[in-house]
This record gives C-alpha cells, structure tokens and sequence, in this order.
C-alpha cells in the first residue's frame, strides 16, 4: 500500500516556492484561492491514490488544530 512521502523530496524547493509566489503575485485574495484550488487538484490527480490522498489530508488538517486551540485558550483567559 503506497504512503505519503513526508520526507524532503523536492529537487529545488527554492525554485518550486519562487514559482509557487511568481503565481499569486499581483492577484486577488479569490484568484489566489482559484489557483491554489486547481494546483490541489492537479497534484490530487497525479497522486492518484485515495489512501495517500486521504493521509494528505488528515495531516494537513491537524496543522490547523493548534491554532485553533491556541485561539480557545485566549479566549478562555480574556473570561
């Protein structure tokens, strides 16, 4: 069963994120997000693989929980 490869894999992450910005400069908050939805797809469909994707996605979810949490916990203390 294929898994997500979490290890650095990139040939030129540098080059990949100065393209990755060249992208979105110059566009409106929507077009940044149309962009970024169709690279997502894109990617999606080059994986191809519904586990690795749903692994892809779980991680990427738990990204966020700390910062929600953080937010809670202020909120907390300002009562």
């Amino acid at each position: 069963m294929p898994r997500l490869e979490l290890n650095p894999n990139f040939t030129d992450p540098d080059a990949f994120y100065a393209a990755l910005t060249d992208t979105h400069r110059e566009r409106s908050e929507a077009e940044s997000e149309r962009i970024n939805t169709r690279l997502i797809l894109l990617l999606a469909n080059h994986v191809g693989d519904q586990q690795v994707l749903e692994e892809a996605l779980a991680i990427a979810g738990q990204a966020t929980e700390p910062a929600k949490a953080q937010g809670q916990s202020a909120q907390q203390e300002e009562r």
